[in-house]
């Protein structure tokens, strides 16, 4: 079998789905002949759009044994819907979360229900399939495939710095228990809420952290987007996956009431990263409801629990595919600060919770999630 890859998503780029598209075009090598069309950061993404049909033409011409064209994610799969010359190979495509819930009627209701003209979806969580389903993908045509992680045990003996170092080095203080959050500042995370209305109901003691693209003041496109009116600044917002709670958490850091319990530390490498999950007491993911957004999976709440991090995850969307509760993390109840206060306080009366769960909780991630095991369930869908 051989199987052209679609994907604007992918490195250099960062991100969870760039994470995915690369995993699944380059672990796809192992078991078949794979091509790709990929965008790789060169040039205008506009133009990669514009020029996919006669670049697919080209490659299916110049490789004559392709039979499947896989599309990464529907916005790939809205822009080739009408392409002709292709329509004799089967045409699949994986579905995120965002692509099935974008809030513009014109697409959710004329163009996602023509993707039935394609022959398989690949949703990345039961909510995310019965999303798509909802909105008129024939049930038959869609199967659920979760995201993996990378599953090699990560050890602080890697490192060559100490967390105490490294810590330091962003004036975290040392001395108090840490919940870190990690993702883009976008609604549908939480972040400001948790600050806004847990973080008054936790235990002083609590530090927070947030890791992720984050600008300490709104750059020229923020304040550009300020002057587009409300729905239709939301909607490219989404679109570009702009940080749309940055202003938010700005607001709130600037706080009295905040600042000496919350730190937004902004990107971090690889190893700070990890070396600081793996010294927190929790890992933190309060996603809230968005109309018109909504996690797809989950991802990094994997990469938290490969690093040894006690993973705490709101009940929402995708999520619930990636963490079990109970197994390899807690799932609390959305926008339930009570709840959530009272769960994380229970780490500073009881630091046996953190101790024996967190090599037990890693231990079933490493076991139920793993890249490869993605890429061979890909496999044997594509296969059929």
């Amino acid at each position: 079998m051989e199987i052209l890859f679609v994907s604007h998503k992918f490195p250099p780029s960062v991100g969870g789905m760039e994470k995915q598209s690369f995993e699944l075009v380059t672990g796809m090598e192992r078991y078949c002949r794979v091509h790709r069309i990929v965008f790789e950061g060169k040039g205008s993404i506009l133009m990669f759009f514009l020029g996919l049909k006669r670049e697919i033409l080209r490659t299916c011409k110049a490789h004559p044994n392709i039979t499947v064209i896989h599309f990464n994610d529907a916005l790939l799969a809205t822009i080739c819907l009408h392409h002709k010359g292709y329509e004799h190979l089967k045409r699949t495509v994986t579905l995120h979360g965002l692509d099935v819930v974008f809030p513009s009627e014109f697409y959710r209701k004329r163009i996602f229900p023509k993707f039935n003209k394609f022959d398989l979806f690949i949703a990345v969580s039961r909510a995310t399939a019965d999303r798509a389903i909802g909105l008129g993908i024939n049930p038959d045509k869609i199967i659920v495939i979760n995201n993996g992680v990378d599953n090699e045990p990560l050890h602080l003996n890697q490192h060559s710095q100490s967390t105490r170092e490294v810590l330091g080095k962003y004036a975290v203080p040392t001395d108090r228990p840490l919940l870190v959050a990690v993702g883009r500042p976008v609604k549908r995370k939480g972040f400001s809420w948790f600050i806004r209305e847990v973080v008054p109901r936790l235990d002083p003691r609590f530090f927070v952290l947030l890791i992720g693209p984050f600008d300490n003041h709104p750059g020229f496109f923020e304040r550009l987007l300020s002057l587009v009116p409300g729905k239709l600044r939301e909607r490219i917002m989404l679109f570009l996956g702009f940080g749309s709670d940055a202003a938010s958490i700005r607001s709130l850091l600037a706080d009295h009431q905040f600042n000496k319990s919350v730190k937004h530390l902004g990107r971090l490498s690889y190893e700070d990263k990890t070396m600081i999950l793996q010294s927190s007491d929790a890992f933190i993911m309060p996603n809230i409801h968005v109309d018109g957004d909504m996690e797809g999976f989950g991802l990094v709440c994997l990469e938290a629990s490969m690093a040894g991090a006690l993973v705490f995850a709101a009940d929402i969307d995708g999520i619930p595919d990636a963490i079990r509760n109970g197994k390899n993390g807690f799932l609390l109840p959305s926008q339930d600060a009570e709840v959530w206060a009272a769960k994380l306080n229970q780490l500073i009366a009881n630091k046996e919770i953190v101790n024996n769960n967190r090599e037990a909780f890693r231990a079933f991630t490493i076991a139920n999630y793993s890249w490869d095991k993605m890429v061979k369930a890909y496999y044997s869908a594509l296969c059929e």
